[in-house]
This record gives C-alpha cells, structure tokens and sequence, in this order.
C-alpha cells in the first residue's frame, strides 16, 4: 500500500492503535518531553515503509508544532532561528535529492553515529571548568543547521540534533522549548510540498488517517504541558540529553 494509494479500510488495527501511540508522543514530544517521539519513527518506518511512513508523520508533527508554538510563542529565540535557518534550508534542499536514493541502513548509522559525536562534544563540555567557544562558532550553527534540514527531510529525525544544539547554547527550558517549536513549525511546514510533489508520500488517503490522530496529538499535548512544567531545569536537561543518547543506540543497534 504505496502513499499515493493510502486505502484507509486496508489498515489494521495495530496500525491503528500505533499511530494514536504516535500522536499522544508526538503531542507530548512537541510541548516539552523533547526526546520522546524518535521512537516512534522508526516503529512507523516498519508499520508502512520507510518512505512512505515519512508523509504520515509529517501532518502529524505539523499538528503538534501548531500546539506547541501557540502555547511557547513567547519564548522562541530568534536570534537562534536566524543563525539556523540558511542552513536548514539548504540541508532540506541535499536531503530532497540525496534522500531518494540513500539507503535506510546507511542513514541509521549515519545519524546514529553523528549524534553520538554530538553527545560526546556535549559531556565534554559540560564537564570542563572554563567556558567553551564552540556553540558561538558561525560553523557550530552551519553544522547543526545542515544535519538538521537533512535529516528532518530523509526521516523526520532532526529532534536529536537540534536538541544538542539549543543545549549547548544553554537557553532555559521555555526558551528551549520555544525556540525549537518555531523551528520546527517553520521547517516542517516547508517539508509539506517536496513531500507532496517531489516524494508524493503525501496523498488525501494518508491525510484522512492523520486526521483521525489530532485528538490523540492534542491530548499529549497537554500531557506534555502538564509533565515539563514539573520538571526542574537542571533535571530536563539531563532528560533531553538522556533521551538523545537512547535515540542514538536505536538506530545504530536497529
């Protein structure tokens, strides 16, 4: 069942079930447990393919950044955005053209193993004394930029390296939050027609099931809200980080 011939009635029900799984994670990923909905991308690539499954989630995740920037609107860094944002685009443009013909193995364990680079960067930081420049690097946000807009673009996967990247930039957790929501409504939104023309993984059928998901993305939503407005600063920053690590075993050891 390719996405161009999404037939609702050919999904069963663990397809189902594993999508509204999906959008209480993707709510509650988007509105503050950053982390959380990387495991369900791959569950999703299994569900309906690799490629396919790349224009279900998309909607998905755009529901969810909608929630989450019309609650955190106020704390986006845009100064942060703007570094970002040239890079991105051009990430996205690579991601397009390369994404098509890059194997799903060699993506795993490209992302994997950059995301391991990055958390290593990260404790090496956090553990030394002295102040370092790197995050203020014009180099650090091209990095970070153009492994974000590829990898968003070939597996709706850029969770990870952005959350290192806005870690090392040490924002507060609204501001965290915030900015990469703005972030990714903006990116996301841009993904929806190279994905609808040049994919064509996007069709009314996969939008139909996507539709049935908004009270479950809506619902972890507020989950989400209620659960990191308890979390203190110093602790979600180790969670991020913790679930980044996670997330990068996955996809090596998948």
């Amino acid at each position: 069942m390719g996405p161009m011939n999404f037939d609702l009635s050919a999904v069963q029900p663990w397809q189902w079930a594993l999508g509204a799984l999906g959008g209480l994670v993707i709510g509650a990923a988007k509105t503050g447990l950053n982390g959380l909905n990387i495991f369900f991308v791959p569950l999703m690539a299994i569900s309906f393919g690799g490629r396919a499954s790349t224009g279900i989630i998309l909607p998905m995740l755009c529901v969810g950044d909608i929630i989450a920037v019309a609650w955190y609107r106020r704390h986006g860094n845009f100064s942060f955005l703007l570094k970002l944002m040239p890079w991105t685009l051009a990430g996205l443009g690579i991601g397009a053209v390369v994404g098509a013909n890059l194997s799903d193995v060699l993506f795993k364990n490209l992302l994997g193993g950059i995301i391991v680079a990055l958390l290593a960067l990260m404790v090496w930081q956090d553990t030394r004394k002295a102040k370092v420049a790197y995050p203020e690097a014009w180099w650090f946000s091209a990095l970070a930029g153009l492994l974000a807009g590829f990898t968003t673009m070939v597996g709706n996967a850029a969770g990870a390296v952005m959350s290192i990247y806005l870690l090392s930039m040490r924002l507060p957790k609204n501001a965290f939050i915030g900015t990469a929501a703005w972030f990714f409504l903006i990116v996301n939104l841009i993904k929806v027609p190279l994905q609808v023309f040049f994919w064509k993984t996007i069709s009314p059928g996969t939008l139909a099931y996507d539709a049935v998901m908004i009270p479950a993305i809506a619902f972890g939503a507020f989950v989400g809200l209620a659960l990191a407005g308890k979390i203190p600063e110093r602790a979600y920053r180790v969670f991020v980080l913790a679930m980044t690590g996670i997330a990068a075993c996955m996809l090596l050891l998948a």
